[in-house]
């Protein structure tokens, strides 16, 4: 029994110490024993999307640049949590990096939500430009400061539009819907805007809504759209492109603080070249999953744009303390 008991004790100890991220003895590339330093990275995306795979490529990238002395593990599909309580892990220094929308940020500290507000971008040109510049470097440096929280990129979550189960090609036709958005001010307030009726709801009771009539339409990406089965109910695609849809790569400071400043150069350097290749890999799965939709038999419509900025723009009197980040990202030079 003793025997036993000591056994059960050791098997505690062993999956104890796996759960956590920390430094164990082990061999880099060259041979050489070494502090291996072992990190997590959480997700809620599966692994066949673009966001979680830049984890990964952003995992492969650190351990081939650090010679294997730092290395990460991803947990996708929401493994440790869904994104708000990642977020909160990793300003709390519990999770040591996580792969969130945008979204959660502003929680934090004001200016993100400028980012998602509609019909804000130009072009993908333009919201690279704003992010990856000034604009979001400031909004970095301001969460540091503020939470201990490290925004190392901006990645893509593509190009959110309308899909609706009647067809809509203008803004009148959308007079009236039920639209499923988010649950945020700025998403429920832009519907309102457009004269149609907003419906917070959870994103994995979308497809039986649609299914059931409880709601008109929804909102989102080519590759949202697909592989969520909502193009099989909602087969017209209004394309009026209102929010550019941004994830983000955030560390923790403790995570920051087990690592030398080579180290954390190297962790910069690598997550701004994933940001890169997944940003390319997002533009060829929106244009994959968007043809996937027209051999579905899916109907595509481009609107007018103008119609529907006219219509938004006086819900940015709401944001009047953003008035200096608004104009700085619509005047932005690129």
């Amino acid at each position: 029994m003793k025997k036993l008991m000591l056994m059960v004790v050791a098997m505690i100890l062993v999956v104890a110490g796996c759960s956590n991220s920390g430094e164990t003895k082990g061999a880099a590339s060259g041979g050489k024993e070494v502090e291996i330093i072992s990190f997590k990275l959480a997700d809620n995306q599966p692994l066949s999307s673009p966001l979680a795979q830049s984890g990964e490529k952003f995992a492969e990238l650190v351990e081939e640049k650090t010679d294997g002395v730092v290395q990460i593990e991803v947990y996708p599909n929401a493994q440790l949590g869904e994104e708000a309580e990642t977020t909160e892990q990793i300003k709390a220094g519990a999770l040591d990096f996580a792969r969130i929308n945008v979204v959660q940020l502003s929680q934090y500290v004001d200016g993100y939500e400028a980012l998602t507000l509609p019909y804000m971008y130009d072009n993908d040109d333009h919201r690279w430009a704003v992010v990856d510049g000034s604009v979001g470097q400031a909004l970095n440096e301001k969460i540091q400061e503020e939470t201990g929280m490290y925004v190392l990129n901006y990645l893509s979550s593509g190009w959110r539009s309308f899909y609706t189960l009647e067809k809509a090609e203008s803004l009148s036709d959308l007079e009236g819907m039920k639209i499923r958005v988010m649950d945020s001010a700025a998403n429920i307030n832009m519907i309102k805007a457009l004269n149609a009726t907003p419906t917070p709801m959870p994103y994995a009771d979308v497809f039986t809504a649609l299914q059931t009539g409880v709601i008109d339409g929804a909102e989102n990406d080519f590759v949202s759209y697909t592989t969520s089965g909502h193009f099989e109910v909602a087969k017209y695609y209004m394309e009026d492109r209102h929010t550019a849809g941004f994830g983000n790569l955030i560390m923790s400071n403790k995570a920051k603080e087990k690592l030398t400043d080579e180290q954390f150069a190297i962790i910069q350097e690598c997550a701004i070249e994933a940001a890169k290749w997944q940003r390319e890999a997002m533009l060829e799965a929106q244009k994959a999953e968007k043809q996937v939709a027209i051999d579905a038999g899916c109907t595509f419509t481009e609107v007018d744009i103008k119609e529907f900025q006219d219509a938004v723009q006086p819900m940015y009197a709401d944001y009047d303390y953003l008035e200096t980040i608004i104009s700085d990202i619509k005047n932005f030079d690129y």
